[in-house]
C-alpha cells in the first residue's frame, strides 16, 4: 500500500519528514509537471506586476477569459476560468447536480469525491488488465439512459492512454442519443501536439463538457488555473452563478493571459517530451521483472512485484503509488517524465533496485 495519507502525487513534505530530509534534498517524480518550469515570459509578467497583489482581481476574469476564448476560437461566454482543474470537477458537479453517474476506473479521485459530496449515486466502469488498461467499446453497452453523466480522462490518469478518437466519438454519440452529460478530462492532452480534443466539436454537441489544465503543461501548479468549456451559453453561466467569487488569484489570471502566446515553449514542451518520452519508455522496458504501458502523456504506468516506491524512496526518488486507486493494487505504479539527467538518475536507481535480487524491501 502507499506510505503516504495523500491521494495525489507530489507530496515531498510527508515522504521528506518519513526519510528526515528537507523536502528540497527529494527528487519528485510522482507529480505530472513540465520539467522545463514556468514560462520566462510568465515569470516576467509576475514580477513586472507585483502591484496586483494590492488589489482584488476582475471578478468576472475578462482578460483570461478571452485569451482562452482566442486559443480555442470559440466565444468566451462557453469558458468558466477555474482555480485549478478541481474547482472545475466540483462546480460542474455542483451546478448539475447528477443523481447517478458513471466513472471508469482506475481514474482520477477527485471525480467520486465530487459526486459523493453530491449523494449522487456512481457506476463504476472498470478497465482490464487483459485490455492493456484501454478503454474498450464495451463502455457503450454499459451506459443507460438512467445515467446523467460520464466522466472519461482523455489521456486518462494513471495510465496515460488515450482512447481511440473513433470510440470517443461512439461514446459523444451514444451519451447524445441518452441524455448523458459527457465530461471529457483533457488536463494532460496538451502533451500531445497532434490531438486535437474535442473543444472544436462543441458548437454541435451541447451535451459534452470539456475540462482543461493549466498547472501541468505549463507548470504552475502552484498557481492553481484551469477552465471548463460547454456551447450552452445558458449552462455555463449557471456554474459560473455558483462558483465562489474571486476563486483565482490576480498571478494565476495573469499567468493565464500570457503563456498561451508562448508558442517557442510550447514547441520546446513537444520536442523534450518526444525524445525523452520514448527514450525512457525503451529503457524502462528493458528492465527485468517491469512492465511498462505506452502512455501518450507525459507519465508512464508501471507495474512490478516489488515495493518500488519505499525502494526508490531509499534513494531519495518519490514515484507515484497507485495501490489507492480503484482497480489497481500495489504492484502499479506512476512516473513522470523529467529532465534527461533526472530521468538517468531515476533509471539507474531501478537498475540497481530490480538487479539486486538479493534486496529486501
Amino acid at each position: 500500500m502507499s506510505l503516504f495519507s495523500s491521494a495525489h502525487g507530489g507530496n515531498t513534505r510527508e515522504a521528506a519528514e518519513l526519510l528526515g530530509i528537507s523536502a528540497d534534498r527529494l527528487l519528485d517524480f510522482s507529480a505530472n509537471i513540465n520539467p522545463l518550469g514556468m514560462p520566462a515570459s510568465v515569470k516576467r509578467a509576475i514580477v513586472d506586476n507585483l502591484h496586483l497583489a494590492e488589489r482584488y482581481p476582475d471578478v468576472e476574469y475578462r482578460h483570461l477569459h478571452q485569451a482562452l476564448a482566442k486559443q480555442h476560437q470559440i466565444p468566451a461566454s462557453w469558458i468558466l476560468a477555474t482555480n485549478g482543474e478541481t474547482e472545475a470537477i466540483f462546480a460542474l458537479v455542483d451546478g448539475l447536480k447528477p443523481r447517478r453517474a458513471m466513472i471508469v476506473t482506475p481514474g482520477f479521485a477527485e471525480y467520486g469525491r465530487a459526486l459523493r459530496r453530491g449523494e449522487c449515486q456512481i457506476d463504476l466502469f472498470a478497465l482490464r488488465e487483459a485490455d492493456g488498461w484501454q478503454l474498450t467499446d464495451a463502455i457503450l453497452g454499459a451506459l443507460r439512459a438512467e445515467h446523467d453523466c460520464l466522466f472519461l480522462c482523455t489521456p486518462n490518469n494513471p495510465t496515460g492512454l488515450l482512447p481511440e478518437r473513433s470510440l470517443l466519438e461512439a461514446i459523444a454519440r451514444r451519451c447524445k442519443a441518452l441524455n448523458i452529460a459527457l465530461i471529457l478530462d483533457e488536463a494532460f492532452l496538451d502533451f500531445i501536439p497532434d490531438e486535437p480534443g474535442f473543444i472544436p466539436t462543441l458548437q454541435a454537441n451541447p451535451h459534452i463538457w470539456v475540462l482543461r489544465s493549466l498547472t501541468k503543461f505549463y507548470a504552475i501548479p502552484g498557481l492553481r488555473l484551469g477552465y471548463l468549456v460547454n456551447s450552452d451559453e445558458q449552462a455555463v453561466a449557471r456554474v459560473r452563478a455558483r462558483q465562489m467569487p474571486w476563486s483565482i488569484n490576480a498571478f494565476a489570471a495573469l499567468a493565464g493571459e500570457h503563456l498561451l502566446d508562448d508558442i517557442a515553449w510550447q514547441r520546446a514542451t513537444w520536442q523534450w517530451l518526444k525524445e525523452e518520452g520514448e527514450r525512457v519508455y525503451q529503457q524502462l522496458s528493458a528492465l527485468p521483472g517491469l512492465s511498462v504501458y505506452p502512455g501518450r502523456a507525459n507519465y508512464l504506468l508501471l507495474k512490478c512485484e516489488r515495493d518500488l516506491q519505499r525502494a526508490l524512496l531509499e534513494r531519495h526518488i518519490l514515484i507515484r503509488s497507485c495501490a489507492n486507486y480503484p482497480g489497481l493494487d500495489a504492484r502499479y505504479f506512476r512516473v513522470a517524465i523529467r529532465s534527461s539527467g533526472e530521468n538517468d538518475r531515476l533509471l539507474a536507481a531501478l537498475a540497481d533496485v530490480l538487479n539486486d535480487t538479493n534486496r529486501a524491501d
